[in-house]
């Protein structure tokens, strides 16, 4: 009966840090130890611009989560109106700290 029980609180404490990193979520998958990915978000028929905005959330510990990594948020800090693409970068150590930075392309 013990050895249910400690099974039981692995399993929950397991479940329980397997979202710490939610922030981390991306469809290049993350890594359990270590993640630093890099993927493209979105595309437009803009031509390739020549400034970059950028907007960045952070999570620590799964408990707090800050930031803003929005379009909007990216694009209004390089003066962007007319965006060509969307790329992102995803870090995490351990599922304990993640960052999710948002880099906005356009004119």
């Amino acid at each position: 009966m013990k050895t249910t029980i400690k099974l039981l609180l692995v399993a929950v404490a397991a479940a329980g840090l397997s979202s710490c990193g939610a922030v981390m979520a991306t469809q290049a998958g993350t890594g359990a130890i270590y993640t630093d990915v890099k993927t493209g978000e979105q595309v437009t028929s803009n031509a390739l611009g020549s400034k970059v905005g950028t907007a960045s959330a952070t999570n620590i510990l799964g408990l707090v989560a800050i930031g803003d990594a929005s379009v909007e948020t990216a694009a209004k800090s390089a003066g962007i109106t007319k965006i060509s693409h969307v790329d992102s970068e995803k870090k995490g150590i351990l599922g304990v700290y993640g960052t999710y930075k948002l880099y906005v392309y356009g004119e």
